[in-house]
């Protein structure tokens, strides 16, 4: 991979880590001439396309986080068989090596450092994103001591396919929430468990679960409670250990509920260590008594017997009424019989003749109609209208009809329906803002909003080169989906300091000068003991002087050493110009051998006539004069 340039874009200079599902390399955008991080994942999460599709889904709703705690994923791509994913570069080590080789963490960095963490998780919740990986290996710790979580989306479209990769389940088994383990549902709370597991490993030491098998690790986190922090470490404050196993709680409806409640009781832990704030969760019937069912099953027993007297006593007495208001009862039910029976026999009748004389009709159409005048042209031949369902659909206007059933021209009993699909018309989608974002993340922004991208342009501003500093439809605006969405990068400032190029490569240079929007003049090459061959060695604009875009800058390149048995010999060629000549450029080609190079361009006048133009070389060689386009003179010189 070492060297291969992605996208035509992402040059990879080193590999620099890699897990279970990836590898990470150090690469260098040359478009916005940067370094980025290329995640390229591993062949055997490439050959699924179901997972394909959810991992560039989720990579593209994470790349709309925006938080300094989390790493910004700038880019999705695939080159033949290679996936992957550009982010941005943090120089640092993660959290998991640093506690390898501290062992534990101080209490005060420990909860500086789960506040951040919890900030970076906080704001992926907020915008419906769950993690569900997170662990000491995905936060990296830059020089600064600021912490950067990483893999958001790239996790969850790992956990959400049916793939399985045991690199990476072990990796990540030792985190997991006994809701991930037991393969059940997962949520915010899922993302809360794992970061008290996270938190219990960097006061501690160590995590709270151990095993032989990501088996038996995973059963631990379903049955066994973990060993209280402060029995491993003493000088963990009671509060902090109160978060942690909260944290941790098996159920989930004792657990935090948000990352914001976290992040409280972590500040609140710093002023009052040893505080009893955390608050506990308390179980509804805790104070539910145990009741004896034999006890229960007594007094049923009793109470039936009680009935049964009850009932013995009383029925004599009510025979005897109850025998009188029989006649009576006999009577009216025969009554009510009879007009049941005449009723069932006329509408039997009625019956029978409407379901065996039902009248058909052939169906119009009403494709493309309103709802209106659907139900007005079936009612013609007697039918009716039903509608099924209402859908989105960008081509069909909102409230036409989209599909019928039956179809025009069929038959169809007037007692049966005509079913339709109505248009609800292009689905809509509200902007989001793309000011501020790099341009890179633009595309994924956009695609994932269901949205395109539209022209781009660009202009000089005090924004880095490539920030979006304008975008044709303003945020929040409500448009259809599939909309373009014209947008402004910035080119950098109009003015800047020029920068030193001697000792670097022509074509680094060549590159760069395109990114400054600067324009490649001359290159002359002469040999040099001091530089290596096709680096700079003089440039025509000085280094730290103030130059505008556009300028033109000439370079000196050279050709290495000179070779000790060619001695290439230096005269100066002597042109005579015409009169009548004003502000015309001269320019002269050195032709020798199979090569041809420009030696000398400047402006002159006729004033200015003979011009002396300094000449090297060996052996023969021929110069060709051009006033402006036309040849002026050629000339022949022997070295």
């Amino acid at each position: 991979m070492i060297g291969k340039v992605l996208g035509d874009r992402y040059e990879i200079l080193e590999k620099v880590g890699g897990g279970g599902m990836a590898l990470v390399y150090k690469a260098k955008c040359r478009l916005l001439n940067r370094n980025v991080a290329v995640k390229v994942l591993r062949p055997e999460f490439t050959g699924d396309e179901e997972f394909i599709k959810k991992f560039k889904r989720e990579a593209q709703s994470a790349a709309s986080l925006s938080h300094p705690n989390i790493v910004s994923i700038y880019d999705v791509g695939r080159e033949d068989d290679i996936h992957y994913i550009v982010m941005e570069y943090i120089k640092g080590h993660t959290l998991k090596d640093l506690i390898k080789s501290k062992g534990k963490l101080s209490v005060d960095y420990a909860i500086n450092i789960a506040i951040q963490i919890c900030s970076a998780i906080e704001h992926a919740h907020s915008n419906h994103i769950v993690h569900r990986d997170i662990k000491a290996h995905n936060i990296i710790i830059r020089e600064d001591n600021s912490a950067k979580v990483t893999d958001f989306g790239i996790a969850r479209a790992v956990s959400s396919s049916t793939i399985t990769n045991t690199g990476n389940i072990i990796g990540s088994v030792h985190y997991f929430s006994p809701e991930q383990a037991r393969g059940g549902y997962t949520d915010e709370k899922s993302d809360l468990y794992s970061l008290g597991v996270v938190l219990y490993e960097m006061v501690t030491g160590r995590l709270p679960f151990e095993g032989e098998t990501p088996i038996s690790v995973a059963l631990k986190h379903i049955q066994d409670e973990p060993v209280r922090p402060r029995e491993i470490n003493p000088e963990i404050p009671k509060s902090l250990e109160d978060i942690i196993l909260k944290c941790m709680s098996k159920d989930v409806m004792k657990r935090y509920s948000s990352a914001t409640q976290i992040i409280s009781d972590l500040r609140q832990s710093l002023v009052m260590p040893n505080g009893d704030f955390v608050k506990k969760h308390f179980d509804m019937d805790q104070n539910t008594k145990v009741i004896d069912v034999s006890k229960i099953n007594e007094e049923i027993d009793k109470s039936v017997k009680i009935k049964n007297k009850k009932f013995e006593t009383t029925r004599d007495d009510d025979h005897k009424e109850n025998k009188k208001k029989g006649n009576h009862k006999i009577v009216i039910l025969a009554v009510i019989t009879g007009l049941l029976l005449a009723i069932v026999v006329f509408g039997g009748y009625y019956l029978i003749d409407n379901l065996f004389n039902v009248k058909e009709v052939e169906v119009p159409k009403i494709i493309n109609m309103s709802e209106q005048e659907a139900k007005e042209k079936l009612s013609q031949v007697g039918l009716m209208l039903e509608v099924t369902e209402r859908i989105n659909d960008n081509s069909i206007p909102e409230g036409q009809i989209m599909k019928q059933d039956p179809k025009e021209g069929e038959t169809n009993k007037v007692t049966n329906p005509v079913k339709v699909t109505i248009s609800k018309g292009p689905n809509k989608i509200v902007v989001p803002s793309i000011i501020g974002k790099s341009y890179d993340a633009v595309g994924i922004i956009l695609e994932g909003a269901g949205l395109q991208v539209g022209d781009v342009t660009q202009e000089y501003s005090t924004y880095p080169a490539g920030i979006v500093t304008g975008q044709g439809i303003a945020q929040g605006v409500t448009v259809e989906e599939g909309t373009k969405i014209d947008y402004v990068i910035s080119s950098g400032p109009e003015k800047f300091f020029m920068p030193n190029y001697i000792g670097t490569g022509i074509e680094e240079v060549k590159r760069d000068l395109i990114i400054k929007d600067l324009i490649l003049g001359n290159i002359t090459y002469e040999n040099s003991e001091q530089y290596q061959k096709d680096t700079i060695i003089n440039q025509s604009i000085p280094s730290s002087s103030e130059v505008t875009r556009k300028s033109l800058v000439d370079f000196v390149v050279s050709k290495g050493k000179a070779d000790p048995d060619i001695v290439e010999n230096k005269t100066k060629l002597r042109v005579n110009l015409p009169s009548g000549l004003n502000n015309v450029t001269i320019t002269v080609i050195q032709i020798q051998g199979n090569q041809n190079k420009e030696i000398y361009k400047k402006v002159h006048s006729s004033t200015d006539s003979p011009i002396q133009i300094p000449i090297s070389g060996t052996g023969n060689a021929i110069f060709q004069v051009f006033i402006g386009d036309s040849i002026f003179n050629t000339l022949e010189y022997t070295f």
